[in-house]
């Protein structure tokens, strides 16, 4: 079946066209022409279409957070969830915790896809292999350094769902690290109190991205730059920030944006509402805290694109890239994903002048 979608303005994750149809036929992107004529516009115009949205790390939605509640159930509201706010793939995300709620996510993301359940790109294991003193809301009862026998049973139960794990590069052996990407999984330092040395060995050794800039890491001091200085200077590393204001001061996403360009990409960061397990999230105006800490966001991608142009002063079509292509980037998906392009999946997003959502197409 080919359909067309019809904007005023349309965003290929490179470049602004005007006044284009892209048509879609059996989940791909085939063309991207001018409407030549009435019978090639469809009912219905947008005032803009750019890529979807991809959000690699956001922990429930509508009061069923995923270590609480890991069944398909609580990742089809957070599919809900996330395609409302305009992205088409998420990556859920369970942070610090027993082995036993690790391993039952697991299970939960295994039977979401086995009913069919759109748009997972797989488990992002945050922690429990952090530095303690930059724990941030992550319980440190459940906090320490992985053998190699601890990660292989891991990563053996999780084979083909776990996508993504977040450590701290100093409490991690070399073993661990190797053992780890030989499995395919991306590797993102963070929760970490490494010096400016160790980071940037971690990132010539293979870690490709840092978890939400700015928090819970060794900071950029002047006599000891820290994991923020090593993120700022190496030339490949990427980093995810949240963009709420309240993580990160706009100011600073503005500062960093202009150091490291095309590496900086957003994440939700976001929870839900729970009184259940060991992480009890409460809305706090525009954010959500746990045992009176800081603990996730109440964004949206689309409301993270709205905050990066309007708060931070970010182009429109580099803000769009953010949520899009450069998560799609970190997660080798970038091929395929992203970008409207022939033969890219047809995962696009219809927006109004005001960055909010009113439609989506996935692939």
């Amino acid at each position: 079946m080919t359909k067309t979608y019809y904007a005023d303005k349309v965003f290929t994750g490179e470049e602004w066209l005007q006044g284009k149809v892209v048509i879609v036929q059996d989940g791909k992107i085939v063309d991207i022409s001018a409407a030549t004529s009435l019978a090639e516009t469809p009912a219905e115009k947008y005032p803009v279409i750019a890529p979807a949205f991809m959000d690699i790390q956001i922990y429930g939605a509508y009061d069923r957070l995923l270590a609480v509640y890991p069944e398909a159930a609580s990742l089809h509201k957070l599919y809900d969830y996330c395609s409302k706010g305009g992205a088409s793939h998420f990556q859920p995300t369970v942070a610090t915790n027993s082995t036993e709620v690790f391993f039952a996510c697991i299970d939960a993301v295994r039977a979401y896809r086995k009913e069919g359940g759109k748009g997972c790109i797989g488990l992002h294991v945050e922690g429990p292999w952090l530095h303690p003193v930059r724990k941030g809301a992550h319980l440190e009862k459940f906090i320490h350094s992985p053998t190699v026998e601890e990660a292989k049973e891991l990563l053996e139960y999780g084979k083909e769902v776990i996508t993504m794990i977040t450590l701290a590069p100093e409490v991690c052996s070399k073993e661990v690290i190797e053992l780890i990407r030989s499995y395919g999984v991306i590797i993102s330092a963070g929760h970490s109190n490494a010096t400016y040395a160790e980071a940037t060995k971690a990132f010539d050794e293979g870690i490709t991205t840092a978890t939400h800039l700015f928090n819970a890491m060794s900071p950029l001091q002047h006599r000891a730059p820290g994991l923020v200085g090593a993120i700022f200077n190496h030339p490949k590393a990427m980093a995810s920030i949240v963009p709420d204001g309240f993580h990160v001061d706009f100011a600073a996403i503005r500062i960093a944006k202009k150091i490291m360009q095309e590496r900086l990409f957003v994440i939700t960061d976001a929870v839900t509402e729970t009184t259940e397990g060991p992480y009890p999230h409460h809305l706090a105006g525009n954010r959500y805290e746990s045992n009176g800490i800081l603990s996730g966001s109440a964004l949206t991608m689309a409301s993270s694109v709205r905050k990066l142009v309007e708060n931070v002063g970010i182009d429109p079509g580099e803000a769009l890239r953010m949520v899009s292509l450069y998560p799609a980037q970190v997660m080798q998906k970038a091929h395929t994903m992203g970008r409207i392009a022939k033969n890219y999946d047809a995962n696009l997003v219809m927006l109004n002048n005001e960055w909010e959502v009113l439609g989506l197409v996935t692939a």
